[in-house]
Formats: C-alpha cells, sequence, structure tokens
C-alpha cells in the first residue's frame, strides 16, 4: 500500500465512529420541550440527530436499543460558566489556558482555541450527565490586571472529538469588587471606561479606512479588541457579565440599555432583591444556588432561595456547577435549589434547555425533539437525586463510555488493596 493510502487508512481508522441508529425505550422521557413528559417513551436516534419523540414510536429494525424501562429519560445537562478543555491543573501555567496575560489582547482572547479533548476533566463531567459546556475565559491573576474584558467564551461539546460547537457565544466582563479593582479601585472608573471603550468600537467600525491610514486618534484598546467588540456592540453577542451586589447588577442593566447591547449576568449572589428589574430587562441570569454564604462585602445578601426568587419573578435560570474538576455536581445544585423552593421542573430546566436558550443552542440542544442532537441520558432515577447515577450517555447519537481516570485508577488498585486486607497474596 502506497504512503498515501496508509495515511488515509489511519484518518479513517482514528476518526470518530460512524453514528448508528439507536432507540431509548420504555423509560419516563422528560423532553424539556413541547411534548413535555412521556411515561412510556422512545427515543429514536439516527446519523447523531434525533429523528423521533414519543410513546409508540415504532423501533427501526436495524436500532440498537437501549431497555429504559424504571428510568427516567434526559436530554444531557449543559454545563455553563466552566473552563472544561481550557484547564487540566490551575497552578500548572504549562495546563492552564484560560487566561492571557497581555493587555492588548483581552476581547479579542477566543476560548475556543486551545481546546484539549483530551483532558481528564472531561469524563468526569460526562459522568454527572454532561454533554456540553459553555468554556469561558478567566481573568488574568499573574500579569496585567487592567485588561477590560476577560475574552470570548465557546460552546463545547464533551464527545472525545474536536471539543468545539460554537465560537463566541458572549463576551466576558466582570463588575463589581473585581471589576472596580482594574480600573483604578472605583466601581464609577470601570463604567466610565466601559462606556468610552464602546463609543471607540463605534467609531472603529465607521472609521476603519480612516484608521489604517493612521487618520484616527489612538484608541485606549487594540485594533484586534475592537474587532472583536463589532458583534458586541452590534447586539450579535452578549455580554456575560460577573456581577453579585443588587446595586452592581442595577448599573449593569442601565449600562447595557444605554450601550443597545444584550446581557447575561453571572453570580447575582443578590439577585433576588432585584429579580423584578431583571424581569423587565429580559436579561437572563446564571447562579450557583449553593452560594449562601456573606462571602464578600458584594455578597452580603446572598441566598439558598435565589434561584427560586429569580424564577417566580419571571427571569430564565439556568444553574453553573462548583468548578471544572467537581463539574459533574451540577445537577446537585440544581437539586438543592429544588429543596429550596424551585419547581423540579425549572430545576431541571436551569441545566438542559435554560442554558441552551440562553448560549443559542436550543437549536441544537437542551431539549428531546426531532432533528436536535442526539445528546440524551438515561438515569436510574430522579437526575437531581444525589445518589442517581446516569446508567448510559449519548453525545450526538454517540453512547459514551462510563468511565473516567479515577474509576479506571479504582478498578486497577481496589482489588489489590482489598487482596492484601484479606491476608491474601496479590
Amino acid at each position: 500500500m502506497t504512503r498515501l493510502g496508509l495515511f488515509l487508512l489511519a484518518l479513517v481508522c482514528t476518526g470518530p465512529a460512524a453514528a448508528e441508529t439507536v432507540a431509548i425505550t420504555g423509560g419516563r422521557v422528560v423532553t424539556m420541550g413541547p411534548a413535555g413528559d412521556i411515561a412510556d417513551g422512545t427515543v429514536v436516534i439516527a446519523d447523531g440527530r434525533i429523528v423521533a419523540v414519543g410513546a409508540g414510536v415504532a423501533v427501526p429494525p436495524d436500532a440498537t436499543v437501549i431497555d429504559a424501562r424504571g428510568k427516567v429519560v434526559t436530554p444531557g445537562l449543559v454545563a455553563a460558566g466552566t473552563a472544561l478543555g481550557l484547564v487540566e491543573v490551575r497552578m500548572v501555567a504549562a495546563a492552564d489556558d484560560r487566561a492571557t496575560h497581555k493587555r492588548d489582547i483581552s476581547a479579542a482572547f477566543d476560548a475556543g482555541y486551545g481546546l484539549n479533548p483530551d483532558s481528564l476533566l472531561v469524563p468526569v463531567a460526562r459522568l454527572g450527565g454532561i454533554t456540553r459546556a459553555i468554556a469561558t475565559p478567566a481573568y488574568d491573576d499573574k500579569g496585567d490586571r487592567e485588561l477590560p474584558f476577560a475574552g470570548q467564551a465557546a460552546a463545547v461539546v464533551l464527545d472525545g472529538r474536536p471539543m468545539l460547537m460554537r465560537r463566541g457565544v458572549a463576551m466576558v466582563l466582570e463588575m463589581g469588587e473585581g471589576g472596580a479593582e482594574r480600573t483604578g479601585g472605583a466601581r464609577g472608573g470601570e463604567l466610565a471606561l466601559l462606556h468610552a471603550l464602546f463609543a471607540e468600537v463605534r467609531d472603529f467600525k465607521a472609521r476603519r479606512a480612516a484608521y489604517d491610514r493612521g487618520e484616527t486618534r489612538a484608541y485606549i484598546l487594540s485594533r484586534a479588541d475592537m474587532e472583536a467588540l463589532i458583534p458586541v456592540v452590534d447586539g450579535r453577542m452578549p455580554l456575560l457579565v460577573t456581577v453579585n451586589r443588587a446595586s452592581d447588577i442595577r448599573d449593569a442593566l442601565a449600562m447595557a440599555r444605554a450601550e443597545g447591547v444584550k446581557l447575561i449576568l453571572e453570580g447575582v449572589a443578590e439577585g433576588w432583591r432585584v429579580a423584578g428589574e431583571i424581569a423587565a430587562a429580559g436579561v437572563p441570569v446564571l447562579v450557583t444556588p449553593v452560594q449562601n454564604s456573606p462571602a464578600s462585602f458584594e455578597a452580603l445578601g446572598a441566598t439558598l432561595a435565589n434561584a427560586r426568587r429569580l424564577a417566580e419573578a419571571g427571569v430564565l435560570v439556568a444553574i453553573e456547577g462548583n468548578g471544572n474538576h467537581r463539574e459533574r455536581e451540577l445537577r446537585y445544585n440544581a437539586g438543592n435549589a429544588v429543596a429550596s423552593g424551585l419547581d423540579w421542573r425549572a430545576g431541571l430546566a436551569a441545566i438542559t434547555i435554560n442554558p441552551a436558550r440562553i448560549f443559542g443552542l436550543a437549536d441544537r440542544v437542551g431539549s428531546l425533539e426531532s432533528g436536535k442532537d442526539g445528546d440524551v441520558v438515561v438515569w436510574d432515577g430522579d437526575p437531581l437525586d444525589t445518589l442517581t447515577r446516569p446508567v448510559a450517555v449519548l453525545i450526538r447519537g454517540a453512547r459514551q463510555p462510563m468511565t473516567s481516570r479515577a474509576t479506571e485508577l479504582r478498578d486497577r488498585y481496589l482489588p489489590t488493596v482489598r487482596s492484601s486486607a484479606e491476608g491474601e497474596t496479590p
């Protein structure tokens, strides 16, 4: 065989497996879509897409059948506000691609580059039923502390293949205490800077030719950053703003109104205090419902009832996890929100269809509907119960291995440990 033939064969062998037809039958299907709940439902997936959902759906003769009797079938979970694929070990610079340390690259920093589909954190997240995530850049905490923006978040898929699903799903910005720190120590300083930056981006957009000829004044941001912010000022890319204090939330809402930009609020520890204003503005939020301690002066009003109160006010709520190494606990956080009064269905929506809607992915994921990607999880009980486990996770119609580095080490060494404890020779 020629070298070219060997090369092409290698590509075929290392590429993703051909999609098969899968039928998940007999379970309680919680679609999170127009079909609602189906007591004895069937989900059929072909070529990576859902082709049928319902009761009495015919199972194709060539389908691989997953028996879900006595189990719960849901969409794959969507983890917002993570760094999956960007970080392995936070304390090792070479294993952390969340932040850039150059001031002239802030808004232009794209988390869609540098993603590692072989990250050991990805299988752990999958074991928690997570099939998609929003990889979010972080602020530099080692060098330049004056970066106006952290960069652009990207939507990623967790099936071990190239991770990128969609670039530029949000521009990441911090307000409140963190924003003040980067702009001279005062909140007002950051707001003044943001208004100036958005004005400059609009001026740059209108005078690109003059800028190229050197006929404009010097701008604060680099060209790369201004180019990256044009979709923001045009209203095509939302600002993902981390903010917690009620007054800071009001400032963020006012800034967005004045600049005509789309907004997503993250954190919102005191969001319940201004829930009506957030709802009136039509702004969605990302919350971590287990954070109820006054960890800072901007979170003195934190409460476990935050998610419930926001949802009851009409705010579109998504729930975040507990960090990259604990992202599998995402559903635990939703369960805690339900324990604090959030409706069960709203809790599941907060980790499926709501984050998909917030980041513009609902055409592909977040609910079980014909035409959407075949991201499905089969659970042995209530998915918001900590004792429940997924028995099958499918991403784009392909069944995923239910293992991680931790389970592999357990299976390798636990028998030896037990044998030693019992006095046997390994």
